[in-house]
């Protein structure tokens, strides 16, 4: 579904991406791994249209990610930030509302009904009328990923959802994302979770200095490493846990 070709940027003289290539199949979750660095969440971004990319080929189906369509590309593919990125002064309904209502021309009964679903869904549906500021961060990371299935998208980009979380609070998260995974959604996921991505990845794809250093199946890769790179970067998360 997605397909990433030799694609390259960089920012004034520092090249972040160098010739990456991978892909994604439908229905498919593949975490992106690697030291803070490495390029991950720069792929990401290209992938949705956030930076312009300046070689090779980014498509979606198909479609070339470029300017000329990336309302359509948004549209079909969602994305969870760090740092939630919620509308301070909305509610959390009026939050998840917003695109459906804006971007996709739901009326606002339809995609307020479809919203409250949604809560339930992430188990925040008490909080409908609160503002985010009301929140804990894994409140505000759940409401963040069920604005992004309000979009109705076909895939999801992660971008380290649970790194600015208490340690306390990133199960509530990866619960979710469990969920997700279970029910079909195709995800790609930038994490230093290494549980997570060894029981839900099927893809793992290794990133240092820019390149991709290895992927394949997660189990394979994050247990069975066959590069080097790969095998020191692991053996220094695990030290670590």
């Amino acid at each position: 579904m997605i397909t990433l070709e030799k694609v390259a940027k960089s920012f004034g003289d520092l090249q972040v991406l160098k010739d990456i290539s991978f892909t994604v199949a439908r229905g498919e979750v593949a975490c992106l791994i690697g030291p803070s660095g490495s390029g991950k969440s720069t792929a990401l971004r290209c992938i949705n249209g956030l930076e312009v990319y300046d070689g090779g080929v980014i498509q979606v189906d198909g479609q070339r990610v470029g300017a000329e369509n990336l309302p359509s590309i948004r549209r079909r593919i969602a994305m969870v930030f760090q740092r939630f990125n919620l509308f301070p002064h909305r509610t959390v309904i009026e939050n998840i509302i917003e695109g459906p209502v804006f971007s996709l021309g739901k009326p606002v009964a339809e995609a307020r009904e479809m919203g409250m679903d949604l809560l339930e869904k992430v188990e925040m549906a008490d909080k409908a009328t609160s503002y985010p500021a009301e929140l804990s961060g894994g409140q505000q990371q759940r409401v963040g990923i069920a604005r992004a299935l309000a979009m109705q998208p076909e895939a999801i980009l992660f971008d380290e959802p649970t790194s600015a979380l208490d340690p306390e609070r990133v199960g509530e998260v990866l619960n979710v994302m469990r969920e997700l995974a279970s029910d079909g959604m195709t995800m790609i996921v930038v994490t230093h979770e290494m549980r997570f991505a060894r029981d839900v990845a099927d893809k793992a794809i290794f990133m240092a200095d820019g390149y991709v250093v290895e992927s394949g199946p997660a189990v394979e890769v994050l247990t069975r490493p066959q590069q080097e790179r790969t095998r020191q970067f692991l053996d220094r998360i695990l030290a670590l846990d």
